[in-house]
Protein backbone atom coordinates (compact mmCIF):
# COMPACT_ATOMS: atom_id res chain seq x y z
CA UNK A 1 0.00 0.00 0.00
CA UNK A 2 1.33 3.68 -0.95
CA UNK A 3 2.25 6.11 2.18
CA UNK A 4 -0.29 8.46 0.78
CA UNK A 5 -3.48 5.30 1.34
CA UNK A 6 -1.89 4.77 4.66
CA UNK A 7 -1.88 7.89 6.08
CA UNK A 8 -5.91 7.79 5.10
CA UNK A 9 -6.25 5.20 7.53
CA UNK A 10 -6.96 7.62 10.43
CA UNK A 11 -9.86 7.99 9.00
CA UNK A 12 -12.46 5.28 9.61
CA UNK A 13 -14.19 5.70 5.58
CA UNK A 14 -10.97 4.63 4.10
CA UNK A 15 -10.29 2.25 6.81
CA UNK A 16 -13.43 0.42 5.56
CA UNK A 17 -12.37 0.99 1.79
CA UNK A 18 -9.16 -0.85 2.15
CA UNK A 19 -9.58 -2.84 4.94
CA UNK A 20 -6.66 -1.87 7.37
CA UNK A 21 -5.81 -0.33 10.51
CA UNK A 22 -2.83 1.19 12.12
CA UNK A 23 -1.47 -0.32 15.29
CA UNK A 24 1.66 2.62 16.41
CA UNK A 25 4.52 2.02 19.01
CA UNK A 26 6.56 -0.86 20.58
CA UNK A 27 4.27 -1.91 23.41
CA UNK A 28 1.61 -2.63 20.55
CA UNK A 29 3.83 -4.28 18.42
CA UNK A 30 4.73 -6.66 20.90
CA UNK A 31 1.07 -7.55 21.15
CA UNK A 32 0.19 -8.02 17.76
CA UNK A 33 3.33 -10.01 17.28
CA UNK A 34 1.56 -12.19 19.95
CA UNK A 35 -1.63 -12.61 18.75
CA UNK A 36 -0.62 -13.38 15.49
CA UNK A 37 1.29 -16.83 16.63
CA UNK A 38 -2.20 -17.51 16.82
CA UNK A 39 -4.03 -15.74 14.27
CA UNK A 40 -3.13 -16.56 10.44
CA UNK A 41 -4.94 -12.94 9.64
CA UNK A 42 -2.54 -11.01 11.53
CA UNK A 43 0.86 -12.91 9.95
CA UNK A 44 -0.31 -10.91 7.18
CA UNK A 45 0.78 -7.58 8.37
CA UNK A 46 3.31 -5.34 7.33
CA UNK A 47 5.95 -3.40 8.99
CA UNK A 48 6.94 0.82 8.85
CA UNK A 49 10.28 1.54 10.40
CA UNK A 50 12.60 4.49 10.85
CA UNK A 51 16.06 3.73 10.72
CA UNK A 52 16.00 3.56 14.78
CA UNK A 53 13.77 0.15 14.69
CA UNK A 54 15.67 -1.29 11.35
CA UNK A 55 16.60 -4.29 13.26
CA UNK A 56 13.24 -5.07 15.52
CA UNK A 57 12.75 -8.59 15.41
CA UNK A 58 9.20 -8.82 13.44
CA UNK A 59 7.63 -11.94 11.32
CA UNK A 60 6.26 -9.07 9.23
CA UNK A 61 7.31 -7.91 6.07
CA UNK A 62 9.24 -4.81 6.85
CA UNK A 63 9.65 -1.39 5.48
CA UNK A 64 12.35 1.13 6.08
CA UNK A 65 11.18 4.75 5.62
CA UNK A 66 12.07 8.09 6.64
CA UNK A 67 11.50 10.47 9.68
CA UNK A 68 9.64 12.45 7.69
CA UNK A 69 8.13 9.81 6.19
CA UNK A 70 6.98 8.28 9.46
CA UNK A 71 5.49 11.47 10.49
CA UNK A 72 3.15 11.99 7.80
CA UNK A 73 1.99 8.41 8.75
CA UNK A 74 1.85 8.35 12.28
CA UNK A 75 -0.84 9.68 14.37
CA UNK A 76 0.88 11.09 17.38
CA UNK A 77 2.59 14.26 17.44
CA UNK A 78 6.04 12.05 18.82
CA UNK A 79 6.00 8.69 16.93
CA UNK A 80 8.60 5.89 17.62
CA UNK A 81 9.31 4.98 14.74
CA UNK A 82 7.62 1.51 14.51
CA UNK A 83 4.09 1.13 13.01
CA UNK A 84 1.97 -1.74 11.43
CA UNK A 85 0.14 -1.95 8.67
CA UNK A 86 -2.51 -4.61 9.76
CA UNK A 87 -5.25 -6.84 8.10
CA UNK A 88 -8.86 -5.67 9.67
CA UNK A 89 -10.49 -8.33 11.38
CA UNK A 90 -13.81 -9.86 9.86
CA UNK A 91 -16.40 -9.12 12.45
CA UNK A 92 -17.41 -12.17 14.63
CA UNK A 93 -19.77 -14.65 13.69
CA UNK A 94 -23.02 -14.27 16.21
CA UNK A 95 -23.56 -17.01 18.33
CA UNK A 96 -26.99 -18.03 19.93
CA UNK A 97 -25.67 -18.48 23.44
CA UNK A 98 -22.17 -17.97 24.97
CA UNK A 99 -19.93 -20.51 24.68
CA UNK A 100 -17.32 -21.64 27.42
CA UNK A 101 -18.89 -19.95 30.26
CA UNK A 102 -18.32 -17.11 27.74
CA UNK A 103 -20.06 -13.51 28.56
CA UNK A 104 -21.25 -11.06 26.52
CA UNK A 105 -21.43 -6.95 27.21
CA UNK A 106 -23.51 -4.78 24.88
CA UNK A 107 -22.06 -1.51 24.43
CA UNK A 108 -25.26 0.41 23.16
CA UNK A 109 -24.18 4.14 21.20
CA UNK A 110 -20.47 4.41 22.88
CA UNK A 111 -18.90 7.25 21.70
CA UNK A 112 -15.52 7.78 23.71
CA UNK A 113 -12.61 6.21 22.29
CA UNK A 114 -10.85 5.97 25.53
CA UNK A 115 -13.73 4.17 27.35
CA UNK A 116 -13.93 1.45 24.72
CA UNK A 117 -10.30 0.92 24.74
CA UNK A 118 -10.26 0.68 28.79
CA UNK A 119 -12.94 -1.52 28.22
CA UNK A 120 -11.71 -3.73 25.65
CA UNK A 121 -8.58 -3.85 28.57
CA UNK A 122 -10.42 -5.11 31.07
CA UNK A 123 -12.19 -7.79 29.29
CA UNK A 124 -9.14 -9.30 27.74
CA UNK A 125 -7.97 -9.12 31.45
CA UNK A 126 -10.18 -11.09 32.78
CA UNK A 127 -11.38 -13.39 29.74
CA UNK A 128 -14.39 -15.23 28.59
CA UNK A 129 -16.00 -12.26 27.77
CA UNK A 130 -17.54 -10.91 24.30
CA UNK A 131 -17.70 -7.28 23.32
CA UNK A 132 -20.73 -6.61 21.24
CA UNK A 133 -21.08 -3.29 19.83
CA UNK A 134 -24.36 -1.51 18.86
CA UNK A 135 -24.66 0.47 15.30
CA UNK A 136 -23.45 4.31 16.11
CA UNK A 137 -21.01 3.03 18.55
CA UNK A 138 -17.53 4.74 18.00
CA UNK A 139 -14.66 2.84 15.95
CA UNK A 140 -13.23 0.54 17.75
CA UNK A 141 -9.81 0.32 15.13
CA UNK A 142 -9.89 4.37 15.59
CA UNK A 143 -6.13 4.83 16.54
CA UNK A 144 -7.42 6.51 19.53
CA UNK A 145 -9.20 3.21 21.21
CA UNK A 146 -6.50 0.86 19.80
CA UNK A 147 -3.79 2.93 21.51
CA UNK A 148 -5.88 2.82 25.02
CA UNK A 149 -6.57 -0.48 24.57
CA UNK A 150 -3.15 -1.36 25.04
CA UNK A 151 -3.27 -4.71 22.59
CA UNK A 152 -6.50 -5.80 24.05
CA UNK A 153 -8.17 -5.22 20.48
CA UNK A 154 -5.96 -8.46 19.60
CA UNK A 155 -7.48 -10.64 22.22
CA UNK A 156 -11.23 -9.68 23.10
CA UNK A 157 -13.52 -10.80 21.16
CA UNK A 158 -15.74 -8.38 19.15
CA UNK A 159 -19.04 -7.89 16.95
CA UNK A 160 -19.85 -4.62 15.50
CA UNK A 161 -23.51 -3.48 14.50
CA UNK A 162 -25.41 -5.78 16.74
CA UNK A 163 -28.89 -4.25 16.50
CA UNK A 164 -30.16 -4.03 20.42
CA UNK A 165 -33.41 -5.36 19.56
CA UNK A 166 -31.48 -8.68 18.06
CA UNK A 167 -30.42 -9.52 21.59
CA UNK A 168 -34.15 -10.60 22.97
CA UNK A 169 -33.28 -13.46 20.45
CA UNK A 170 -30.36 -14.51 21.29
CA UNK A 171 -29.67 -14.51 25.08
CA UNK A 172 -32.41 -15.64 27.48
CA UNK A 173 -31.39 -13.43 30.22
CA UNK A 174 -30.53 -10.02 30.22
CA UNK A 175 -28.81 -7.44 32.84
CA UNK A 176 -28.25 -3.85 32.78
CA UNK A 177 -26.89 -0.97 35.32
CA UNK A 178 -29.78 1.29 37.07
CA UNK A 179 -29.47 3.53 39.63
CA UNK A 180 -32.47 1.52 41.54
CA UNK A 181 -31.55 -1.89 40.53
CA UNK A 182 -30.12 -4.59 42.71
CA UNK A 183 -27.06 -4.73 44.00
CA UNK A 184 -24.17 -5.91 41.81
CA UNK A 185 -22.72 -7.81 45.04
CA UNK A 186 -25.89 -10.23 44.92
CA UNK A 187 -25.36 -13.84 43.90
CA UNK A 188 -28.03 -13.46 41.32
CA UNK A 189 -25.72 -10.81 39.56
CA UNK A 190 -23.80 -13.38 37.76
CA UNK A 191 -26.29 -15.64 36.45
CA UNK A 192 -27.06 -13.73 33.46
CA UNK A 193 -26.25 -14.23 29.60
CA UNK A 194 -25.64 -10.92 28.63
CA UNK A 195 -25.04 -7.41 30.13
CA UNK A 196 -26.11 -4.46 28.72
CA UNK A 197 -23.98 -0.74 29.18
CA UNK A 198 -26.08 2.46 27.54
CA UNK A 199 -24.24 5.30 26.00
CA UNK A 200 -22.56 7.61 28.01
CA UNK A 201 -24.84 10.94 28.23
CA UNK A 202 -28.14 8.59 27.16
CA UNK A 203 -27.76 5.59 28.34
CA UNK A 204 -30.53 2.89 26.77
CA UNK A 205 -34.15 4.15 26.32
CA UNK A 206 -36.51 2.71 28.79
CA UNK A 207 -39.01 1.38 26.23
CA UNK A 208 -36.12 -0.93 24.57
CA UNK A 209 -35.04 -1.61 28.23
CA UNK A 210 -38.52 -2.94 29.07
CA UNK A 211 -39.04 -4.90 25.63
CA UNK A 212 -35.55 -7.18 26.41
CA UNK A 213 -37.06 -7.38 30.04
CA UNK A 214 -33.27 -6.32 31.32
CA UNK A 215 -33.09 -7.21 34.95
CA UNK A 216 -31.88 -3.87 36.60
CA UNK A 217 -28.59 -3.86 38.71
CA UNK A 218 -26.83 -0.55 40.26
CA UNK A 219 -23.17 -0.25 41.83
CA UNK A 220 -24.11 0.88 45.63
CA UNK A 221 -22.42 4.39 46.61
CA UNK A 222 -22.86 7.19 48.50
CA UNK A 223 -24.49 9.13 45.67
CA UNK A 224 -23.47 12.68 46.10
CA UNK A 225 -22.43 12.49 41.94
CA UNK A 226 -25.04 11.53 39.19
CA UNK A 227 -23.15 8.38 38.16
CA UNK A 228 -20.16 6.80 37.25
CA UNK A 229 -17.64 6.89 34.16
CA UNK A 230 -19.20 4.06 31.74
CA UNK A 231 -15.84 2.15 31.58
CA UNK A 232 -15.39 2.21 35.25
CA UNK A 233 -18.70 1.09 35.82
CA UNK A 234 -18.24 -2.10 33.18
CA UNK A 235 -14.30 -2.75 34.82
CA UNK A 236 -15.98 -3.40 38.34
CA UNK A 237 -19.19 -5.02 36.98
CA UNK A 238 -17.01 -7.39 35.19
CA UNK A 239 -14.40 -7.72 38.44
CA UNK A 240 -17.76 -9.02 39.99
CA UNK A 241 -18.58 -11.25 37.79
CA UNK A 242 -14.88 -12.85 37.80
CA UNK A 243 -14.79 -12.57 41.89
Amino acid sequence: MKLDDIKKLHQKKYRAEFGHFLVEGEHLLLELQKAALQNPLLQRSQLYVTGAYEHWQSPFKTHVISDRQMAQIADTQTPQGIIALVPMPATAAPVSAPTNNERAIYLHEIQDPGNLGTILRTLAWFGNFRCLLSPGSVDPYNPKVVRSSMGAIFHAPMELDVELDSLRTRFERIACLDMNGERVQSASFKTFDCYLFGNEARGVPREQLLALNAQPFTIPGCGTIESLNLAATVNMCAYELNR
